[in-house]
């Protein structure tokens, strides 16, 4: 909200121009117009507001959504909203600690949104389509988490905004993925409800038709067909693309390919069928951890699991960082036992006997440690400058770093109660297969759907972004040595627990 009073303000004093909207200091009615249906409500203001600068003090909450609107015209408007039926089905981002309206909007027309929605003070929505009826604006009462005087919808009520005229720039569906061509299933139209035929049809329409509410585009000819990955149709047996009509490094506007095959898109709207959580609703019976060496994926297989299990993991630390980005069993006392697993990197005897059962996830040491570097010098999602790869640090990182991803997996295998081994690598490849383990391991039953959701929004936000480095090895060949012994030595104890040993691509090279 800042930037655009102070746009206003740059735009006024260009122009030499001194307005003035007055706001009584006694209650008075309101009127805007909100998607074309106008809303009355009463508010009680307590300052006046210069345009050409920044309002010392303005109303009472109930009606600054309504004092938004009365800016450039981006407020839609308050609108219903639950875990169930969301009124915006894109991405979806979290801040718990500084969430702005401004954040929010930036978010989302970043991500080629049309709209974008913030609730409960810290959540916010992005969607190219709003399917959610009005609420009264009085409802959108919460401030926002690092913003004040400033509304972020409510409780199962969201503020609304229309973002695509900041970003003009932005192609509005540029964030869709090209999945792969695919056999088309036995009943079309049963797998994918909704559906469009046209003699021009182009793959951006078909996108833009199902981008309203369906994660998937499906383009068969002339056909268009929307919906979701399915039993029937779950997008694990890709064909060649030319079958499709899709030549290799060619986006063709319009796919004339072999009638008895679809291509399929992947849209920005995301696929709500595994996105509400919450925490257990009695005490876990059994502590379970979710243990690893720092680097080998313990936030993303924690996205996998709160969204394929449904219930929210914990942590034996605290992170604001991930606690801001969605993962609220982080500020839950680690032995609650109100999640479903507990994140740990120790490696202690008295640590791991407190825990009933683990999780031991495993990933390449040379992977892992890089990963872990990263983290340390660029935060969850950035990377390491070539200055920090060559400086004195790095050496001296891999030298205290390495014995510990040793150590770490063996304690566990020597001294954990009930262990459940699973390989980064070869999550990544069979993601289903070793989701299925873990939710097993965990105890619980989950729709075969419900995976199938979790496995087409498999990265989640938290995915290391930026410029990736170019490939290199960082790696001397006495650090090769040190860590080459040290796999070996994981792999030996490993075969011996009668465990699968590890994955080819760590051994010696």
């Amino acid at each position: 909200m800042l930037s655009i009073y102070l746009s206003l303000s740059f735009f006024l004093s260009f122009f030499s121009l001194s307005l003035s909207f007055p706001f009584p200091s006694s209650a008075s009615t309101l009127n805007t117009n909100t998607n074309a249906a106008t809303s009355t409500a009463t508010c009680t203001c307590i300052a006046s507001f210069t345009w050409g600068g920044i309002p010392e003090r303005l109303c009472d909450i109930s009606c600054r959504s309504l004092f938004v609107s009365l800016l450039p015209a981006t407020h839609i408007g308050c609108f219903r909203d639950d875990s169930k039926e969301r009124a915006l089905k894109g991405a979806v981002f979290y801040d718990f600690h500084k969430m702005t309206v401004s954040q929010c909007q930036d978010s989302c027309a970043e991500s080629g949104y049309l709209y974008a929605g913030v609730e409960y003070g810290a959540e916010c929505h992005c969607g190219n389509h709003l399917t959610a009826p009005n609420a009264r604006e009085e409802d959108c009462n919460m401030e926002c988490k690092g913003e004040k005087l400033s509304a972020c919808g409510g409780v199962n009520r969201i503020s609304v905004y229309r973002v695509e005229d900041l970003r003009p720039s932005n192609k509005r569906y540029r964030n869709v993925l090209y999945r792969g061509c695919f056999k088309v299933p036995g009943n079309l139209t049963a797998t994918f409800p909704v559906s469009s035929a046209q003699s021009n049809l182009t793959v951006a329409k078909c996108t833009e038709f199902c981008t309203k509410e369906f994660p998937l585009a499906v383009l068969r000819r002339t056909e268009c067909y929307c919906g979701f990955p399915t039993l029937g149709f779950t997008l694990h047996q890709t064909e060649s693309d030319w079958l499709c009509g899709k030549l290799p490094g060619e986006a063709p506007a319009q796919l004339l390919g072999n009638e008895d095959y679809c291509a399929i898109y992947q849209t920005p709207v995301q696929d709500t069928r595994c996105t509400d959580r919450k925490f257990l609703q009695t005490r876990a019976k059994i502590m379970v951890a979710l243990s690893s060496f720092p680097g080998a994926g313990n936030t993303w297989v924690r996205h996998l699991i709160e969204h394929a299990t449904g219930y929210y993991t914990g942590s034996y630390y605290f992170d604001g960082t991930l606690y801001n980005k969605g993962f609220r069993g982080e500020k839950d006392y680690w032995k609650s036992g109100r999640t479903i697993c507990v994140k740990t990197h120790e490696s202690g005897k008295r640590e791991i006997q407190t825990f009933d059962a683990a999780i031991l996830l495993i990933r390449n040491p040379y992977k892992a440690l890089m990963a872990e570097y990263n983290r340390k010098r660029a935060g969850h999602l950035g990377y390491a400058s070539e200055h920090h790869w060559k400086s004195q640090e790095w050496p001296e990182f891999v030298n205290t770093y390495a014995s510990w991803w040793a150590s770490h997996t063996l304690e566990w295998l020597r001294q954990g109660r009930r262990v459940l081994v699973v390989h980064y690598e070869e999550l990544k490849r069979n993601l289903l297969g070793e989701l299925r383990r873990m939710v097993g391991f965990l105890q619980l039953s989950v729709p075969e759907e419900r995976l199938l959701c979790v496995e087409s929004h498999r990265d989640g936000n938290f995915k290391r972004s930026g410029r990736r480095q170019k490939d290199f090895d960082p790696f001397t060949p006495d650090m090769k040595a040190t860590i080459d012994g040290y796999i070996m030595a994981v792999d030996g104890e490993l075969r011996e627990r009668n465990f699968t040993g590890l994955p080819q691509e760590y051994l010696p090279r």
